[in-house]
């Protein structure tokens, strides 16, 4: 139990585009404590100023995510006795996407991303309604945990050290959300080579993305290993390419779902 006299150290970065340091705030240590309760205290008293995101305070929203102690965690799961006790909390903003004012950040980008990729499809209902096995649900219900608090964004150095792969590359969020429309036994559309043309190519499957990811979904082995492989199947496997030749059979292209 907390001791009434005990403080904790909150080293909040503020800034905005312009720039911006590290502030130190002090603050009674509270038993039972989050990081997102500790900077509510923070602009109750000492920073009213202070700009943050959240919203459910349950894990769900995807709103708070920070860098807490240099690694990117939701500041409303992230407890405050699991830190290191006696050391400052550094919280700051995600490196990855602009700083519009202290912890917040323009995640813009990952709605533009959204925007490009084809909606899910299914095609003509069959006598008797439409049919899934049980694997190809779970499966797609894997990938539909996302809270999208781009964290698995942030962590991805194709895009946090270069900052000009951005327009081409679309990052682990949007793979596994290729693999989830891909994988789906009823859609009709083939958004095979857009994944390549948004660098899932790029992608060198050092597996940080699924290591920060707050539900647990395992982006790199279960998403973005076999969407590498259908991207293949589709560009250079010869016997796919005369079997759809032969039966007919194909996807729409995203350019064929985009005009109706």
């Amino acid at each position: 139990m907390a001791d009434a006299e005990d403080k904790v150290t909150m080293r909040v970065w503020r800034g905005d585009e312009n720039g911006g340091e590290f502030t130190d705030y002090v603050m009674p240590a509270v038993e039972g404590e989050v990081v997102l309760d500790v900077v509510h205290r923070i602009q109750a008293s000492e920073a009213p100023d202070l700009a943050c995101r959240w919203n459910c305070k349950a894990g769900k929203c995807g709103s708070c995510s920070a860098e807490i102690n240099g690694l990117p965690r939701l500041m409303c799961m992230t407890r405050m006795d699991t830190l290191p006790e006696g050391q400052p909390v550094t919280v700051a903003p995600m490196k990855t996407f602009p700083v519009i004012r202290d912890l917040v950040t323009d995640v813009s980008f990952n709605y533009e991303v959204a925007r490009t990729i084809p909606a899910f499809e299914p095609g003509p209902e069959p006598e008797g309604g439409y049919r899934m096995m049980q694997v190809d649900v779970e499966r797609g219900q894997e990938f539909r945990k996302c809270i999208e608090c781009f964290m698995c964004q942030n962590v991805c150095h194709v895009i946090r050290d270069h900052e000009d792969n951005k327009p081409k590359y679309a990052g682990p969020r949007f793979f596994i959300r290729f693999a989830e429309l891909e994988m789906h036994p009823l859609d009709v559309n083939d958004r095979r080579e857009l994944a390549h043309d948004k660098g899932l190519g790029m992608c060198n499957i050092t597996k940080c993305c699924t290591e920060v990811c707050p539900e647990h979904i395992k982006i790199t082995d279960n998403g973005i290993i076999p969407m590498k492989e259908r991207v293949v199947d589709a560009r250079y496997d010869p016997v796919a390419w005369l079997g759809r030749k032969l039966t007919g059979r194909r996807k729409k292209t995203a350019e064929e779902a985009a005009a109706g």
